[in-house]
């Protein structure tokens, strides 16, 4: 595995656990963390339900989602380099591209094909994607 994949998949097993640390405890009592406690955090908890809930409310909305939906929360990942409106940038113009194109792209950085002097920047980009992201992904691009 390059290095690039190792310090992918440290920062993602990191964001994992901060995460489920987070769910977990679900509690905050220091003000310095957020500002609100006693009476302040229990009213927002009542209203929202908490982190877990609100995670859980975020991810029934998204499985309810189409796929353009579900590809526009995978295109955050893009925007750095391939722009908003995927007008390009650091990465290629993707807005314009067939579905077909966009996908069969995909698959082939996934495979570690070669298609460009940056393919090694994607190369880890689409290793992380399933079959599903890359048709969710590729039907939002595909509405730029």
């Amino acid at each position: 595995m390059s290095s690039d994949g190792i310090i992918a998949v440290c920062f993602s097993v990191f964001v994992a656990v901060l995460t489920a640390w987070a769910m977990i405890t679900n509690e905050y009592d220091v003000t310095s963390q957020h500002g609100c406690t006693g009476e302040c955090y229990a009213a927002w908890r009542e209203r929202t339900g908490g982190v877990v809930q609100m995670a859980a409310a975020q991810a029934a909305a998204l499985a309810e989602a189409g796929p353009g939906e579900r590809g526009a929360a995978v295109y955050a990942s893009c925007v750095a380099c391939h722009g908003a409106d995927g007008s390009g940038g650091v990465g290629p113009r993707l807005a314009g591209q067939s579905i077909d194109a966009i996908s069969g792209a995909l698959l082939q950085y996934r495979a570690g094909e070669t298609r460009g002097a940056q393919s090694s920047l994607m190369w880890g980009q689409a290793r992380e994607l399933s079959d599903d992201d890359i048709a969710n992904l590729a039907a939002f691009i595909a509405t730029l």
